[in-house]
């Protein structure tokens, strides 16, 4: 894997310190035994909406029985929406929290977003999870939608790959691509990245993440199910995919696992590492380079 190079966030340059600052009073909050209730809405306060997109409007709707939000801009694309599956290690996040994100997503790719509340850990572990990612997605065929993309960050885009895996499996159509933001896709943790990006990465912990998949699995599952960890079972037959993930971002070697995965199943991935940015590095919205991915994935969406 590439060598890390110094980053920005050491320099304490703006915006690069403001974002540093963030996240240390935020993680130092969540580790001074706040309950997991506590965390949920901290988190939702940490990332916040943003004031990126503000001509984005947002409407509550409902998607497969579960509490959904759309995203439109301007003119949307609502008959091909991008469907997202937010991060959050399975037990924390939801539509608010990644809110400003999807708003943003719309803006720059110009398509309706839709972003749908999943049922988290430990209250309800896997399957929960990828069974409501998948009825969200079969909701919208049902009503003779497919979306143009499936969309998802972290936890959120091993989700995202569940469920065109599973669509493939169960010969339903299935979306014209998928779009990962630094995607955990292998919950046993088995790239070098978990450890040797482990005091580079300033947002995502090796120990954090590994107790927050055997919170979700419990027992009776294990890490190397490929219902779970998808990036471990077959890729073939997927959507051209397209991933962005950071070069200080702890699981970033899942991106280079997937994209030989892919690759040797004759199918079609790009790999774009942002040098020295942490995991899921998009939703702040203050970053430089969070701006530059987005606009990146929108010319990728708008040209499908």
């Amino acid at each position: 894997m590439t060598q890390p190079v110094p980053s920005q966030f050491d320099s304490g340059g703006d915006p690069y310190a403001r974002v540093r600052a963030r996240i240390e009073a935020a993680t130092s909050a969540w580790a001074g035994g706040m309950t997991l209730a506590e965390i949920r809405t901290s988190f939702e306060a940490f990332l916040g909406d943003g004031d990126g997109a503000p001509e984005v409007r947002r409407a509550p709707v409902v998607l497969g029985g579960l509490p959904a939000c759309a995203f439109d801009p301007p003119g949307a694309w609502t008959d091909r929406p991008l469907l997202y599956c937010h991060g959050g290690g399975f037990q924390i996040g939801s539509v608010r929290s990644h809110a400003g994100l999807m708003a943003r997503l719309a803006a720059a790719s110009g398509a309706r977003v839709l972003g749908f509340d999943y049922r988290l850990a430990p209250e309800h572990r896997f399957p929960a999870a990828p069974d409501d990612a998948f009825a969200a997605y079969s909701a919208l065929l049902e009503a003779g939608t497919v979306p143009l993309a499936i969309v998802g960050d972290s936890a959120g885009g091993a989700l995202a790959l569940g469920v065109a895996v599973r669509a493939r499996d169960a010969g339903l159509p299935l979306p014209e691509a998928l779009v990962l933001l630094s995607p955990w896709l292998d919950l046993t943790m088995s790239g070098e990245s978990y450890t040797a990006l482990a005091e580079r990465d300033i947002f995502s912990k090796p120990a954090q993440l590994a107790a927050m998949a055997r919170t979700y699995l419990g027992r009776a599952h294990a890490p190397s199910d490929p219902a779970a960890s998808p990036v471990l079972g077959g890729l073939a037959d997927l959507p051209p995919m397209l991933v962005h993930a950071g070069g200080h971002d702890i699981t970033l070697d899942d991106s280079h696992l997937l994209a030989r995965n892919v690759v040797a199943q004759v199918g079609r991935v790009e790999v774009e590492v942002f040098p020295a940015m942490c995991h899921h590095f998009q939703v702040f919205e203050e970053l430089p380079e969070a701006a530059a991915s987005l606009a990146r994935i929108g010319a990728f969406l708008r040209a499908l």
